[in-house]
């Protein structure tokens, strides 16, 4: 079993990686548009991999990621994002593919952070 947090705000690409993901081992989805609903997804359900974009509707992914981690500890995140260079604060950790991402970069992230 492997539950995925994915934050994006855009509900097609959240549906796309789900889809992708899916394919790779993933079992279970969240999904958050805001920081602050990313943070209360992962108070109610810890995730074993988080997807985030950079920028959200309301906050930012990397701010809702350091909430999350700073309540749970550490965890795996893979950032997606068209905006690399605003990736701050990111893990130096994480992975940071940028959109359009490739669906094969995706599945290879996904594999190299994921438990197994």
């Amino acid at each position: 079993m492997c539950h995925v947090l994915i934050i994006e705000d855009e509900a097609l690409i959240a549906l796309d990686l789900q889809d992708v993901l899916t394919g790779v081992g993933a079992t279970s989805f969240d999904f958050a548009e805001t920081r602050s609903e990313a943070v209360t997804a992962a108070r109610l359900r810890r995730p074993d991999v988080i997807t985030s974009d950079v920028m959200l509707r309301e906050g930012t992914g990397p701010d809702a990621v350091a909430d999350i981690i700073g309540e749970l500890g550490p965890l795996p995140v893979i950032f997606i994002t068209a905006t690399p260079g605003a990736c701050i604060p990111c893990p130096a950790t994480s992975p940071i593919l940028a959109k359009p991402v490739r669906n094969s970069a995706l599945c290879e992230a996904f594999r190299a952070v994921a438990p197994h």
